[in-house]
């Protein structure tokens, strides 16, 4: 009897918790606000108003549910305030700049070395033996130093042969000349015939041209015993190969080399998208690996580009009064090839559209407007872009939070260093 008074209270329970249940709501997530909602019993009945529902809803136990409106998840935040807002004209506050298209320096880094202007080989004009080398390995040399003394031997002698052969020389022709004069004065006054003149004439210009071959063999002996004297013909520095006194040195042989380093040359290459700006003259500002820095121009420009690299040798050269900067230097050059007109921005204000493309945000005629750039190079200074058009509100603070062609409520700051008109002032 217990048995049965027990199980009745338990189906009795279950009844009110089923006829309980029946009054709820069931909530299907996935659908967005308001279209998943349904009462229970509208899911028992099979349809949305049954004859039990109605009673329910009649004696006031079913669950009212009104149906809920949410936002739309395919608007973006300012067309979800725009639509809240009803239409007012509460717009999205931004900051902006104006900034005006300037000079921008178009400078093309290049990477290379040093190279000395030339190696010159001071040889020896004549063979002989060495008798003093006048410089060592790193000496500085000007134009004209001694810088190998070669022994003399014969050639002082035949030095001294040839002033010997040109007085003799000098000596006939002045007899030849006087021997002239005297027949022409006796065939003035009859006493030697008119025939004699033709042979003392013929004597005066062999006597002429033994004066004219002694001179030249006294300055080819001259000549022969100066090249006994190496000099230098280039200002610079002394290296190897250096002669050394004792040894014979042939002619044609270098007695010392000499590296010219003033001025300095840097090589590097430009590549073939910038070649049609490169011309002769332009200046650049070069700074080796050892911390030397100095101001060149063009002086050189290949022709023909390398194949494997498809680039152009450039020759700078740069002063180098002191000798500091060596042969062989890795160094870096700027190049200035001009200017174009861009605008030089801040970082932050450049931004992505829906699509990744870079740009910035502009106002126009009271509306955001996406721009397009391209970044040109980057500075201390902020980011030179190209794209924009001469004079451009830049958004510079709000850009993120509005989309291409909405009302915007701008509010413009002058650059720092420029006037309301964004002109350098």
């Amino acid at each position: 009897m217990r048995a049965l008074f027990s199980y009745g209270v338990a189906f009795l329970i279950l009844v009110l918790a089923g006829g309980w249940l029946a009054t709820g709501t069931l909530v299907m997530g996935g659908n967005g606000p308001g279209k998943g909602e349904r009462p229970i019993i509208s899911v028992i009945e099979g349809e949305e108003h049954g004859p039990i529902a109605t009673q329910l809803a009649e004696a006031g136990v079913l669950a009212e549910h009104a149906e809920a409106h949410g936002p739309n998840p395919h608007l973006t935040i300012a067309q979800r305030n725009e639509q809240e807002m009803g239409g007012q004209t509460n717009l999205q506050s931004v900051r902006t700049s104006t900034y005006v298209a300037q000079a921008m320096p178009i400078e093309v880094p290049l990477r290379g070395r040093t190279q000395a202007k030339s190696s010159v080989g001071a040889v020896a004009e004549t063979s002989g033996i060495v008798d003093v080398v006048h410089v060592s390995k790193g000496q500085d040399v000007a134009v004209g130093d001694l810088l190998c003394t070669l022994d003399q031997g014969t050639r002082a002698a035949a030095v001294a042969q040839a002033q010997a052969g040109l007085a003799q020389a000098e000596a006939a022709l002045e007899q030849a000349q006087a021997d002239f004069e005297t027949n022409q004065e006796l065939r003035d006054k009859g006493l030697a015939p008119p025939n004699t003149a033709r042979a003392t004439q013929v004597a005066v210009s062999a006597a002429e041209a033994q004066v004219t071959t002694a001179q030249a063999a006294l300055d080819n002996a001259e000549a022969e015993l100066e090249r006994t004297e190496i000099k230098a013909k280039v200002a610079g520095v002394v290296q190897d190969p250096l002669a050394v006194a004792g040894s014979m040195l042939p002619m044609g042989q270098p007695c010392a080399t000499i590296v010219q380093l003033n001025p300095m040359v840097f090589i590097g290459q430009v590549p073939e998208a910038r070649i049609g700006l490169a011309k002769l003259g332009l200046e650049a500002d070069v700074a080796t690996i050892t911390g030397q820095n100095a101001k060149g121009k063009v002086t050189f420009i290949s022709s023909t580009a390398d194949p494997a690299t498809r680039s152009f040798a450039v020759e700078i050269e740069i002063p180098n009064d002191d000798g500091a900067i060596r042969d062989g230097i890795t160094a870096t050059a700027t190049v200035n090839m001009g200017s174009a007109p861009a605008h030089l921005l801040p970082q932050s204000v450049l931004t992505l559209n829906e699509d990744g493309v870079l740009g910035v945000s502009t106002v126009a005629d009271g509306k955001a407007k996406f721009v397009p750039i391209t970044i040109s190079s980057d500075t201390r200074d902020g980011v030179w872009v190209l794209g924009l058009p001469a004079s451009a509100d830049v958004i510079t603070v709000g850009q993120e939070y509005v989309v291409d062609g909405q009302a915007v409520n701008a509010t413009n700051v002058p650059v720092a260093g420029t006037d309301a008109e964004g002109t350098p002032a």
